[in-house]
């Protein structure tokens, strides 16, 4: 880069929340841009962090899970994670999402990236795992409105599903092709 950009970052002067909920809450903030404009009603979806995994077995297998998504009524293919708890490291929530969701406890854990859902109207962030050597010791643990069902693939089997668009979540589809990346693959 050749030169230095502006500072394009708002000023919060206040915030209202809307909405108050276990998975999301809704707030209301007035801001300031730079040049001094101001922004009424700007609406910000607050959630929890997540994290998700590319999680390899130790028979090198990727774990995928199918599971309802009600909000866009689609059964979606996805690698395993969810929600980081209050107070919980990004590796614990995942180890524990893994052992959940799939009976498999992993302890090798390499941080692809960090990325965002949609920065424009939600504050989370999704930290996204390389997995490695994947062992099975366990039954599922669900919660009480999960159903998923478990399923193993090669490597090449994941990037025809990726050609074929099979794999519809975007969080998961930027945390394979990193895997993918870091993998030589």
């Amino acid at each position: 880069m050749d030169h230095e950009l502006p500072d394009l970052t708002w000023k919060k002067l206040s915030s209202t929340y809307i909405h108050k909920g276990p998975w999301a809450t809704l707030r209301s903030d007035r801001c300031e841009m730079p040049d001094g404009r101001i922004v009424e009603d700007y609406y910000v979806l607050e959630y929890s962090n997540w994290v998700n995994a590319v999680a390899i077995t130790e028979d090198n297998k990727i774990l995928m899970v199918n599971q309802y998504r009600h909000a866009a009524g689609i059964v979606s293919l996805e690698i395993p994670g969810g929600v980081i708890e209050k107070g919980e490291l990004p590796e614990d929530g995942l180890r524990r999402e893994l052992l959940e969701e799939t009976g498999y406890l992993f302890n090798d854990f390499e941080l692809l990236c960090t990325i965002y859902a949609n920065p424009s109207t939600a504050d989370n962030k999704t930290f996204c795992y390389l997995a490695r050597s994947g062992k099975k010791v366990q039954e599922q643990a669900l919660d009480e409105q999960e159903e998923i069902i478990v399923q193993t693939f090669t490597i090449p089997e994941v990037k025809q599903l990726l050609a074929e668009n099979k794999i519809a979540q975007a969080l998961h589809c930027a945390g394979l092709f990193y895997a993918f990346m870091k993998l030589g693959e």
